[in-house]
C-alpha cells in the first residue's frame, strides 16, 4: 500500500512508507535505547542493535579502522614512500584530475612537507592526455624522480607504468582491476583482482591515507617523529563523499572526524574554498558533495587539471583565495557548458525511450561535463546512464549507475570484448573510450548485460519514505540528533520526511530554476522548503501557483546558519495534492 495513498506524485513516484517489521524494530529501539523515533528509525534501518546504538551515534575512528595490511603490497609500498622520504629522494606524484585524486595529491603533499620534503605534482590534461597515466609523462618523470606515485589511477596502466624506466613505481588507487597487475613495485587497491572485497568501498584518498598510516609505522621504528594524520582527516572526507563512496565501516568514520576537523578552518586552501562557495554554517556531507566537491572538479573538467589539488595543498592564504576563485568561476563555465549538453542529451534518452540504460552522444561535447551530465540524466530517468562526446571520429564518455547495478564491471567487459578501445571504473561510475561507428553497438550490448540486474531491481520509480514528521518536530535540536545518525551518503540515505496535509503560504521561484516555498501545519509556524532545479521538471510548475491549497510533502531537513542565527528548513524532494 503506498504512504499516505499516494501512487503517483508530482514527480510521478508512488511512495513507500517503512515496512512494518522496520517500524516494529525502531520502535522497540528508541524505548530501549532512549532515543526519538526518528533517530531510532535511521538505526534501525542500519540494522543497529540496542545495545549498539551509543556506538554507532558516536563512532570511533581507532575502533573503525582496518589494519593497513589486509591490503596487499601495502608494506612494500609504505616501506618504499618512508626510505623516499627519509632520505630525500625525488619523488613525483601522478594524480586524477577529480576530488578524490586531488584529495589524494594533498595528503602525500602534507605528509611530505611536515617532513621538510616536496614532491613534484603532475595532473593529466583531461583533453590532451585523458584519464591515467601515459607513456611521454611517466618517461619524462622517471628521468627525473626516483620514486613516483600514482594516486586514483594506474591499476590498469601497463605500458605507461613499463615506460617509466629507472625508476620505483607505486600505484595506490581503488578503481576495478584487471587480470593482471601493471609493472610497478606496489599495486594497493582494494579492488584487485586476487583482494576479497572487505575494503573495496574506499575511495583512493582511503587508500593513501591507510598507507600513510602504514608509513608512520615505519617511522615510528626508526626513531622518527610522524606527521599529524589525524589533521589531515578533511581531505579524506571530501574525497570519500565526492566519490560517491558508500557511507559505511570506515568510511563512516572518515567523513564523521573530517568533518570536526573541516569546522576548525585550518586548511587554508578548504578554507578559502569554503568561503567562496559562501559556507553558511558547519560543514556537513552535503557541502562536500555540492558545494566545495563541484569546484574543486571543474579544474579538471573545463580548465586546469592541477587547479584543485594546488588549492587543497596551498599554504598562502593570499594563493588560495586566487586559486579558489578561478575554480568559482571555473564552475560558473561549467554549469552553462553542462546545462546546454543535458537539454541535448535528455531529448535523445527519450527519443530513444530504452527502458534498460539512458545513453546519448553528440559531437563536440565537452569532455569535462560529460560524467556530471551522465548524473543528471541518471537522476532524470533513474536508470544507468552513458553520456559520450564524440570528436574526430573518438568517443569519450562517462558512465553512472543505480544500485543493484555494476557498471565499472560490465563496461570492464566491453573493453576486454572490443567494442570498446579502453573503458573502466568502479561499480557506480565508469569512464569509456570507443570508436564513434561502434558507440551504438556498444550501447546496446551493455544494456544486455545490466538488463537481468536492472530486471530484479527494486525501487525504481518509487520514493522512501522514512516516516511522518510534524511541523512542529522539525527543530534544530531533532535535526542536531538526526546527524549524530549520518553522515549520510552513498549506500546510507538521508531520511526523508513526509509533512502530512500542509498548507502552502507561499511559493516562488528562485532564478530560473528554483523553487522557495512556506507552509504550516495546524497551530505550527510555517516551515521554509527549497527544491532545487524543480523548474527543470514537474514539481517546480506543480507547486508554484498552490498558495492556499493543501500538499502532501516529502523531503530532507537542513540545517543553515547566517548572521548568527540558526533556520532549519526542507530539502524537498517531491510533492502530492491532498
Amino acid at each position: 500500500m503506498a504512504f499516505l495513498g499516494i501512487d503517483s506524485s508530482l514527480t510521478g513516484r508512488r511512495w513507500i512508507g517503512p515496512e512494518a517489521e522496520l517500524e516494529r524494530r525502531a520502535e522497540g529501539l528508541a524505548q530501549q535505547a532512549a532515543l526519538p523515533l526518528p533517530v531510532a528509525r535511521v538505526l534501525a534501518e542500519r540494522a543497529v542493535e540496542p545495545a549498539e546504538a551509543s556506538g554507532f551515534l558516536t563512532p570511533k575512528l581507532r575502533d573503525l579502522l582496518p589494519d593497513p595490511l589486509l591490503l596487499r603490497d601495502m608494506d612494500v609500498a609504505a616501506d618504499r614512500l618512508v626510505e623516499a622520504a627519509v632520505t630525500g629522494q625525488r619523488i613525483a606524484i601522478f594524480a586524477d584530475y577529480d576530488v578524490d585524486g586531488g584529495a589524494s595529491a594533498a595528503l602525500l603533499i602534507d605528509w611530505l612537507h611536515q617532513q621538510g620534503r616536496q614532491a613534484t605534482l603532475y595532473i593529466p590534461d583531461r583533453i590532451d592526455e585523458g584519464y591515467g597515466p601515459n607513456v611521454p609523462a611517466m618517461e619524462a618523470l622517471a628521468r627525473d624522480h626516483d620514486l613516483i606515485v600514482c594516486v586514483d589511477c594506474g591499476t590498469l596502466s601497463h605500458d605507461a607504468l613499463a615506460a617509466a624506466k629507472g625508476c620505483d613505481v607505486i600505484v595506490l588507487d581503488h578503481h576495478l582491476g584487471g587480470e593482471t597487475l601493471p609493472p610497478a613495485l606496489a599495486v594497493v587497491n582494494p579492488n584487485r583482482n586476487d583482494e576479497d572485497g572487505t575494503l573495496g568501498h574506499l575511495c583512493a584518498a582511503g587508500v593513501v591515507f591507510l598507507t600513510l598510516v602504514q608509513a608512520g609505522r615505519g617511522l615510528r621504528a626508526r626513531g622518527l617523529p610522524e606527521p599529524d594524520l589525524m589533521a589531515m582527516m578533511d581531505l579524506v572526507a571530501l574525497a570519500t563523499v565526492a566519490d560517491v563512496a558508500p557511507l559505511v565501516g570506515v568510511n563512516r568514520a572518515f567523513v564523521r572526524q573530517g568533518l570536526a576537523v573541516m569546522a576548525r578552518r585550518q586548511r587554508t586552501g578548504l578554507v578559502a574554498l569554503s568561503d567562496v562557495a559562501r559556507l553558511d554554517g558547519p560543514p556537513a556531507a552535503f557541502h562536500l558533495g555540492f558545494l566545495l566537491g563541484p569546484r574543486i572538479n571543474a579544474g579538471g573538467r573545463v580548465g586546469r587539471a592541477d587547479l584543485g589539488a594546488l588549492c587543497l595543498s596551498c599554504r598562502d592564504p593570499r594563493q588560495a583565495e586566487d586559486l579558489a576563485r578561478q575554480l568559482d568561476e571555473l564552475n560558473r563555465d561549467r554549469r552553462n557548458i553542462e546545462a546546454a549538453v543535458r537539454l541535448e542529451a535528455l531529448a535523445q534518452v527519450e527519443a530513444r525511450g530504452d527502458p534498460r540504460l539512458s545513453w546519448a552522444a553528440g559531437p563536440g561535447w565537452h569532455p569535462g561535463v560529460v560524467g556530471i551530465v551522465a548524473a543528471r540524466v541518471k537522476e532524470a530517468t533513474d536508470l544507468p546512464s552513458v553520456v559520450i562526446g564524440v570528436e574526430g571520429g573518438i568517443g569519450k564518455g562517462s558512465a553512472r549507475s543505480v544500485p543493484g547495478i555494476d557498471l565499472g564491471r560490465a563496461i570492464q567487459r566491453l573493453a576486454r570484448e572490443g567494442l570498446l578501445l579502453k573503458g573502466g571504473g568502479h561499480e557506480m561510475a565508469a569512464g569509456l573510450t570507443a570508436e564513434e561507428a561502434k558507440i551504438a553497438p556498444a550501447m546496446e550490448r551493455l544494456a544486455d548485460l545490466i538488463a537481468r540486474d536492472l530486471a530484479g531491481r527494486t525501487g525504481g520509480r518509487e520514493l522512501r519514505i522514512s516516516g511522518l514528521l510534524e511541523c512542529a518536530g522539525a527543530t534544530p535540536q531533532m535535526y542536531r540528533m538526526l546527524e549524530d545518525a549520518g553522515p549520510y551518503g552513498q549506500a546510507a540515505p538521508a531520511p526523508r520526511f513526509a509533512f502530512a496535509d500542509q498548507l502552502i503560504d507561499s511559493a516562488a521561484t528562485m532564478g530560473d530554476r528554483h523553487l522557495r516555498l512556506s507552509f504550516r501545519s495546524s497551530g505550527a509556524p510555517a516551515l521554509e522548503a527549497v527544491a532545487w532545479g524543480a523548474m527543470d521538471g514537474p514539481l517546480g510548475p506543480g507547486l508554484i501557483g498552490a498558495k492556499g491549497r493543501r500538499f502532501h510533502l516529502a523531503g530532507k531537513l537542513e540545517l543553515s546558519t547566517w548572521g548568527g542565527r540558526e533556520r532549519l528548513r526542507l530539502r524537498l524532494d517531491d510533492a502530492a495534492p491532498v
